[in-house]
């Protein structure tokens, strides 16, 4: 549907750009034309009815006459010319407001029809990006829910009989999740990542672990907040492709370097990602505490990380969809300045 509109409408403008056929005479040149023959039929009448044969046969003389007698006609002609110009300057200046107006009606045109026939295959794209979103989301508030429920105190109606449980008391303010295991630092990466697609059943199993340790379920509670909000603005981790920083620089970082030595970090170069994160963190004051939350999660979460992980480690949590959504807020907060 575009091609055809634009092409009519540049056609059109084309064709009132184009200048019409010039006509062989104007009203000023016809005054012109009856002026001149005016002129010389008045001096053809003087030198006829005066009698100039006893003037003396001077050259000056001579010269004078010719000059009153040609140099009206070229001053009318001269007048004449001059508003010819004028006149096409202004049939100009009138075709080219509207070859003008027609291309940017063509382009505003255009730019409708491309919007309504957009590429179906990159439509689809982001149809699948977005459903796989919710469905992660989805997931991780069921996994929330459920975690919340079995920690809900159970109500036994009637005296209890406290040998009857063979449970171990645990010291006041303890909670089950103090005496919880840590976290494997691979189910750690892998939770942080979050899960590829709803049939990854280690993505899943990795994070319904990390949601059971209470520092490991703050940041990747934070993460999700996060990563949500951004893809309301279409900005997905996955499509980010960050200039790596070295497993130094984020220790250097973990242990409070700041500045050019851990600018690396900032390795986003996504501009219209940036654009749309600078100009929501100016605009949004909820999502801008929801990011200033999620980097102190992760920088709180990365100094205990990098004390105990070796490099390689370090490096696979770089690459997680947390870690990116870290380089990308924490260039746009100034985190790494």
């Amino acid at each position: 549907m575009a091609a055809p509109i634009r092409t009519s409408t540049t056609t059109q403008s084309a064709q009132q750009f184009r200048a019409p056929p010039s006509r062989n005479f104007s009203s000023p040149e016809v005054i012109a034309l009856l002026l001149s023959l005016l002129w010389i039929v008045m001096s053809a009448a003087y030198f006829f009815f005066v009698d100039t044969s006893e003037a003396p046969d001077d050259p000056l003389r001579v010269m004078m006459t010719v000059v009153a007698v040609f140099l009206p006609v070229a001053v009318i002609w001269v007048g004449a010319a001059t508003a010819r110009s004028a006149r096409i300057m202004r049939e100009e200046a009138t075709r080219l407001q509207a070859a003008i107006d027609g291309m940017r009606k063509t382009y505003l045109d255009g730019q409708r029809a491309n919007a309504a026939t957009a590429d179906p295959a990159v439509a689809r794209k982001l149809d699948e990006i977005a459903a796989a979103q919710k469905q992660t989301e989805s997931a991780i508030v069921t996994f929330t829910s459920s975690r919340e429920r079995r920690q809900e105190p159970v109500r036994i109606e009637g005296p209890v009989d406290e040998a009857s449980f063979d449970q171990t008391k645990l010291e006041l303010g303890t909670t089950a999740e103090d005496i919880q295991p840590p976290i494997l630092r691979a189910d750690f990466i892998r939770a942080v990542n979050f899960p590829e697609n709803p049939e990854d059943n280690v993505g899943f199993g990795a994070l319904r672990r990390a949601l059971k340790d209470r520092k490991a379920s703050k940041l990747i509670q934070a993460a999700q907040d996060v990563l949500t909000l951004m893809s309301q603005d279409g900005i997905y981790m996955d499509d980010l492709r960050p200039d790596r920083a070295r497993p130094e620089i984020w220790r250097k970082f973990a242990n409070g370097d700041r500045g050019p030595s851990v600018s690396a970090l900032g390795g986003i170069r996504d501009r219209s990602s940036l654009a749309l994160t600078s100009g929501r963190m100016r605009q949004d004051p909820v999502f801008r505490d929801t990011v200033h939350h999620f980097l102190r999660q992760f920088d709180k979460s990365l100094i205990e990380f990098c004390e105990e992980a070796d490099d390689t480690e370090v490096a696979a949590l770089s690459e997680t969809r947390s870690a990116r959504a870290f380089m990308l807020l924490g260039r746009v907060a100034g985190t790494f300045d």
